[in-house]
């Protein structure tokens, strides 16, 4: 932990399989930080409170400091279920909604996820909700457009800091159980992580993907295909799989939520972000960066002050 001012409170971005810890001063500033592979279904049998506790005490935090978490520690398999907020869902009142964990000393809530009841297109999140608090720009006027890359792609429209509809793509599960357990692992082979956002073969793909996405599994066996009969390499196999499945959700997206009046805010870094980036700007979309270590973080302290745990 840095000298200075003092910790005001624990931020906890608790996932499934990692967490991240840190420590905050009253104005959002970092102090401490610790990150683990124990995400959910690990605690779940550690117990959330022995393995919250020992990450703060190994950042030397004091007994009585408050936290505040997101993630799915709120699931139902979590330490204590945070019933979502339903859309029309206002972030300053989603955050404001932190269910505090009963029966322990130290003051800890979570926040609660958001929930798309439609019958046409029931959605739900955990965690980027926080995320989307932390984008300043979000929780003031106007309407946006956001795009959050990862295992389960999340596009969401949000007017006046209102979130008023969302939509998930399991685009990158798709990828790693393509890769991994269909026909095509032959032909991805040691090139599934090998790729750059650079690559002809991923523009190439990601073109297909966006001006005919109903063509997308036969386009996808055509991977196999081309490795057999044109040598096609591992890595260009691998980008061109990426590829198509992110020009056809970018497709789809853009279609579901009238994309292109303003540029779309990506959250992310590093290759992910990247791909998405090239993806957005080959369907003639504009995008500006959120970076989403700082989103999800900002959120959490935002949080705090809302629940009155930071002033």
């Amino acid at each position: 932990m840095s000298d200075g001012a003092p910790p005001a409170v624990a931020a906890v971005d608790w996932g499934t399989t990692r967490m991240r810890v840190w420590l905050l001063d009253n104005g959002g500033n970092i102090l401490g930080e610790r990150r683990s592979d124990e995400g959910m279904l690990s605690a779940a049998g550690t117990g959330f409170e022995k393995v919250l506790e020992r990450h703060l005490a190994e950042l030397g935090a004091a007994r009585d400091l408050p936290v505040i978490i997101c993630g799915m520690a709120g699931a139902r398999q979590g330490w204590l279920e945070a019933p979502y907020a339903q859309t029309p869902a206002a972030l300053g009142e989603v955050l404001a909604g932190a269910v505090r964990i009963p029966g322990i000393a130290r003051d800890v809530r979570i926040v609660p996820g958001i929930s798309q009841n439609d019958k046409a297109s029931p959605d739900v999140m955990r965690g980027e909700e926080t995320q989307l608090a932390g984008i300043g720009t979000l929780r003031g006027p106007g309407t946006h457009t956001v795009c959050m890359p990862g295992t389960h792609s999340k596009w969401v429209q949000v007017s006046d800091g209102v979130v008023s509809g969302f939509g998930t793509w399991m685009t990158g599960e798709l990828y790693s159980v393509i890769a991994r357990e269909s026909v095509l692992k032959h032909s991805l082979g040691g090139g599934a992580l090998a790729f750059s956002s650079r690559s002809e073969a991923f523009a190439e793909a990601v073109r297909e993907g966006l001006s005919d996405p109903a063509a997308l599994t036969s386009r996808l066996f055509g991977i196999r295909a081309g490795s057999l009969l044109h040598k096609l390499a591992s890595q260009d196999a691998a980008a061109r799989l990426s590829g198509l499945l992110i020009g056809g959700e970018v497709a789809s997206a853009r279609l579901r939520f009238s994309v292109g009046g303003s540029p779309v805010i990506l959250v992310g870094s590093g290759l992910m972000y990247d791909l998405y980036a090239t993806a957005l700007d080959a369907a003639g979309i504009a995008s500006t960066q959120a970076d989403a270590d700082e989103a999800v973080r900002h959120g959490l302290f935002e949080a705090a002050k809302h629940c009155g745990m930071v002033h």
